[in-house]
C-alpha cells in the first residue's frame, strides 16, 4: 500500500529506534523497542524507522514486530533500512511485510571521501548502483526512500545526477543526509534549494532531510531546508543518536507549531492560518521523551529545550513577577502543550488496583496482566514510604516492569556500613543464573563503590564503569532516586537503570541490569557470521 502524505503537512519520520538506538548504551530488546513504538504511533508520527534488519536476528525480529503490532491500515508506515545490496533489501522487505504501510530506506554513499576511502566506487558505479538497486527494491514494495550518505558533502552536480537516476527507478522520497553534523543552516538550505531546481524529475518524489547535531545545528538547518522545500523531517525523541544525536523531534515540532503563522507561507498556506504543520500530538510529547529516557537510560539535560526539567521553569524574580501576571510574558508555550500537567498527587496508599492501571494507561503505558500486578505492588510499597505519588514516581515504577533485560542475576539482599570515621564496607547476596544464592563483602571509596566491588566479586563479569549518574525523580527528602551507569565491554557499551527511594539499592539494581545487559551479550557472542551486527552509517 502505497503511503500518500498530506501536501501541505510536514512528514514526521522518526528513527529513534534505528539511528537513535545506534547511541553508545542505548541498546533496546524487541519489548522495549515494541512498547516505544505503539508510544510513537500514539504520538502520531507519520513514518516509523523501525530498525535495520539485515543487521541482526534481534532488529529483524523488532522490524517484524512493530510491522505487526503498529503497522495498522490507520497507523504510521513502517520502514526498515537497508544498504544498497540484494541481501539488506530483501530482509527489509521481508521484515515490513506485515504492516498495512511498509516502506524500504536504501542508501549508498555519494562524497568523495567515502566513494575512496569507505566504498572504494568511481561516480559511474555508484549511479549504476542506484539505479538498480532502487528499482530492485521497488520490485517489493511501493514506497521508496533513498538517501545518498555524506550528501551535505556531496559535488552537487554529482548528487543531483544520483537523485535524478534514483526518482526515475522509482524513489517516493529522497534523503538528504548531513551525516557528519557539518553544515551551516544557509549551506544546508542552499543544497536543498539546488536539489529543487537542478534535478529534473524532483516534482515526483518528496524532499525529505537526516542530520546529525556534531555543531548543535540539526534543528536550525532542518527549519531552513522546511523553507527551501523538504517536507519530511527525520529525527529522533530526545535527539538522542550517535554521537551528538540527531534533531530533535520535540524540538522540531514545537518549532513548528509555535511558529506556524511564520512557516505556513513556505508550505503554500494562509499566513494566518491557526491548522497544525504536523500530525503529531504534542501532548503526547512528554510522556514520549520520559519513555525514551528511561527506557534507553539517556537521560534528559535539564537545560533541554521542550522536555528539560527547567523548560518551564522560573528562577529569577522579574520572571516570576511576569508569569503571574500574564504567562506569555516569559512563556512561549503552555505546559500543557506537551503533556505536562500540574497534577502531581494523583494516587494513594488506599487506590485500588484499576485505578492504578486507569492512571497507566493514561501516562501512555499498555502493561499486560503479570506487568500490573507486578507494577501494582511496587506501588503499593511505595505509597506506604510515602505521602504523595506523583505521575514521575508511577512512571519510574513502571519502567522497571517494562524494561525486560533477561534477569541472568537478581540482586536478593544489599547492605552498607559507611561514615566519616568508617571505612564504607558492603554486603550483597546475588542470585546468580543457575539459581545458587552467593553472598560476598567488600571495601570502596564510599558505599555506591564497596556494592559494585562485592557485585564484581560475585557475579565475576567483566566490565569497566564509564560512568554513574544520579538524579532525583522528584521532589522532597522521600524522592525516588534513579541510577544511570554505563559499563565498556571490549568496543561496545552497555546501559543500566534503576529507581529507588533507597539511592544504594537503586545502584546496586542499576549496577546488575547492566551487568545482566552484559553477559546476555557475552552468551551471545560465538552467533553465526550471517547474524553478526552489520554498522549501517547513512545517519
Amino acid at each position: 500500500m502505497k503511503f500518500q502524505p498530506n501536501p501541505d503537512r510536514i512528514i514526521i519520520f522518526d528513527t529513534t529506534l534505528r539511528d537513535g538506538e545506534q547511541c553508545p548504551g542505548a541498546t533496546l530488546n524487541v519489548d522495549e523497542k515494541l512498547v516505544i513504538a505503539r508510544q510513537l504511533a500514539r504520538l502520531g508520527v507519520d513514518v516509523i524507522e523501525a530498525g535495520f534488519a539485515i543487521a541482526s536476528h534481534g532488529d529483524f525480529d523488532a522490524v517484524s514486530r512493530i510491522a505487526e503490532a503498529v503497522g495498522t491500515e490507520d497507523g504510521p508506515v513502517i520502514c526498515s533500512l537497508a544498504r544498497s545490496v540484494k541481501g539488506d533489501i530483501e530482509a527489509a522487505a521481508k521484515a515490513v511485510s506485515p504492516a498495512f504501510h511498509r516502506r524500504i530506506h536504501t542508501f549508498i554513499a555519494t562524497s568523495d571521501i567515502h566513494l575512496q576511502y569507505k566504498l572504494k566506487k568511481t561516480r559511474s558505479e555508484v549511479l549504476d548502483i542506484t539505479s538498480e538497486m532502487v528499482a530492485y527494491a521497488k520490485s517489493f514494495v511501493d514506497d521508496i526512500e533513498f538517501s545518498p550518505e555524506d550528501a551535505g558533502r556531496s559535488d552537487p552536480e554529482f548528487l543531483y545526477q544520483v537523485l535524478e537516476r534514483a526518482i526515475a527507478a522509482g524513489a517516493t522520497t529522497v534523503n538528504i543526509p548531513d551525516t557528519v553534523g557539518y553544515t551551516t543552516p544557509a549551506e544546508f538550505g542552499a543544497i536543498i534549494k539546488g536539489i529543487k531546481e537542478n534535478v529534473p524529475n524532483i516534482d515526483q518524489a518528496i524532499i525529505s532531510v537526516h542530520g546529525h547535531n556534531d555543531l548543535g545545528l540539526a534543528v536550525a538547518n532542518f527549519l531552513e531546508a522546511v523553507k527551501n522545500g523538504a517536507r519530511q523531517l527525520e529525527c529522533t525523541i530526545n535527539g538522542i543518536g550517535e554521537r551528538a544525536g540527531n534533531a530533535a523531534l520535540e524540538e522540531l515540532v514545537m518549532a513548528l507549531h509555535v511558529r506556524r503563522q511564520y512557516f505556513n507561507p513556505f508550505l503554500g498556506r494562509d499566513p494566518e492560518s491557526e491548522a497544525s504543520l504536523t500530525n503529531i500530538d504534542t501532548r503526547q510529547i512528554y510522556k514520549t521523551s520520559r519513555l525514551v529516557s528511561n527506557l534507553t537510560g539517556m537521560l534528559v539535560q535539564p537545560n533541554k529545550a521542550i522536555v528539560g526539567a527547567n523548560a518551564f521553569a522560573h528562577e529569577s524574580g522579574i520572571h516570576q513577577d511576569g508569569i503571574l501576571k500574564h504567562k506569555r510574558t516569559y512563556e512561549i508555550m503552555d505546559a500543557q502543550s506537551i503533556g505536562l500537567n500540574d497534577n502531581l498527587i494523583v494516587l494513594g496508599k488506599h487506590s485500588g488496583r484499576h485505578a492504578f492501571q486507569s492512571r497507566m494507561r493514561e501516562l501512555g503505558f499498555e502493561l499486560t496482566d503479570p506487568e500490573v500486578n507486578k507494577a501494582f505492588i511496587r506501588f503499593k510499597e511505595l505509597a506506604d514510604k510515602k505521602k504523595e505519588i506523583t505521575d514521575w514516581d508511577l512512571e519510574a515504577i513502571v519502567k522497571d516492569e517494562i524494561q525486560q533485560t533477561p534477569e541472568l542475576f537478581h540482586l536478593e539482599f544489599v547492605q552498607v556500613s559507611c561514615g566519616n570515621q568508617a571505612r564504607p564496607t558492603a554486603t550483597v547476596t546475588v542470585r546468580t543464573p543457575d539459581g545458587q544464592e552467593l553472598t560476598d563483602a567488600a571495601i570502596g571509596t564510599g558505599p555506591v563503590d564497596a556494592v559494585y566491588q562485592a557485585i564484581n566479586r560475585v557475579t565475576n563479569v567483566p566490565n569497566e564503569l564509564i560512568e554513574f549518574s544520579v538524579q532525583s525523580v522528584t521532589a522532597g527528602i522521600d524522592a525516588i532516586g534513579e541510577v544511570t551507569i554505563r559499563l565498556r565491554y571490549q568496543d561496545r557499551v552497555f546501559s543500566g537503570h534503576a529507581a529507588n527511594t533507597d539511592i544504594i539499592v537503586a545502584s546496586a539494581q542499576a549496577y546488575l541490569n547492566a551487568l545482566n545487559r552484559l553477559s546476555v551479550f557475552i552468551q551471545t557472542q560465538s552467533v553465526p557470521q550471517s547474524q553478526e551486527v552489520v554498522q549501517s552509517s547513512v545517519s
